[in-house]
């Protein structure tokens, strides 16, 4: 979902939050979108979005982001909301190993639904629990670097890193969908120019032109 529009924003760009249930998926989309924080936040049933506009390199951007349930069983309805996805953050809790370990799993998820293309980052969310820690910030960045994955670790109740998280996401975006378009662009361009050995005068008064015309 990266459609070009011309009046409120020049792009809209679609994102999805996935990780296990309780990482603070739904707190990281309120804090970025509404810079709320809950600690009585239920788990999300099914699938909830919430959009938040900023500025990418002059660009208006309104970034949609789908906060998806990450209980077992909502898996089969959430793997439809991939689909248009230009962009994702995958959440583990820093305090739950569990959570680090099934990483794994979900990026073949992602994998398996979502386009090639998707712009990934990785984040241990809950850094502001230090003293509970079970995933070292070490094992975090070796994973990230491992898969390819720009890697950060957050804090949705302290708001670390939120939005440096869905920046480096969105600029990201940005500039593959900017490339591509500049690319079209070009392509275009070279398209419309004419073949070798064909010449067109414009306005030539040399005579070299012939001209339809009716003369009286």
């Amino acid at each position: 979902m990266a459609h070009r529009v011309d009046h409120e924003y020049d792009y809209l760009f679609k994102i999805v939050l996935i990780g296990d249930s309780g990482v603070g998926k739904s707190n990281i989309l309120s804090r970025f979108t509404r810079n709320e924080f809950c600690l009585e936040s239920k788990s999300t049933i099914g699938v909830e979005f919430a959009t938040r506009t900023v500025q990418v390199e002059g660009k208006t951007v309104k970034a949609q982001i789908w906060d998806t349930a990450g209980q077992e069983r909502y898996r089969a309805i959430t793997s439809a909301y991939y689909r248009g996805a230009v962009g994702a953050l995958l959440v583990y809790d820093i305090t739950k190993r569990q959570t680090f370990d099934n990483v794994q799993r979900w990026l073949r998820e992602l994998r398996d639904h979502a386009d090639s293309n998707i712009v990934l980052m990785m984040t241990g969310n809950k850094s502001d629990l230090n003293h509970l820690r079970s995933v070292s910030e070490e094992d975090g960045h070796a994973l990230a670097e491992k898969e390819g994955l720009s890697f950060l670790e957050t804090s949705a109740l302290e708001a670390t890193n939120i939005e440096k998280a869905f920046q480096t996401i969105l600029n990201e975006i940005y500039h593959i969908v900017s490339k591509k378009a500049l690319a079209a662009q070009e392509a275009a361009a070279s398209a419309s120019i004419p073949g070798q050995g064909t010449t067109i005068n414009v306005g030539d008064e040399s005579g070299n032109t012939k001209t339809a015309c009716c003369s009286t």
